[in-house]
């Protein structure tokens, strides 16, 4: 699980390349829960709080890039 801390840290290219991977494995562990093999059913909460996170922080960037002009 990824922490709002190290999230800040990182620059918006890098948490748009994040936001895709964790969009991706959301997929699979979509499907997979579907067709009944997901057996760990605790990473499908971690990777939807790890996005909303990603994307909170991502919105409070472009916030204070606005305010700054």
């Amino acid at each position: 699980m990824t922490k709002a801390s190290d999230i800040r840290t990182k620059t918006v290219d890098e948490l748009a390349d994040e936001l895709l991977s964790l969009k991706k494995e959301q997929f699979n562990l979509r499907f997979q829960r579907a067709t009944g093999q997901l057996e760990n059913t605790a990473r499908v909460r971690e990777v939807r709080r790890s996005i909303a996170r990603i994307k909170t922080v991502q919105a409070q960037k472009v916030a204070s890039a606005a305010k700054a002009k």
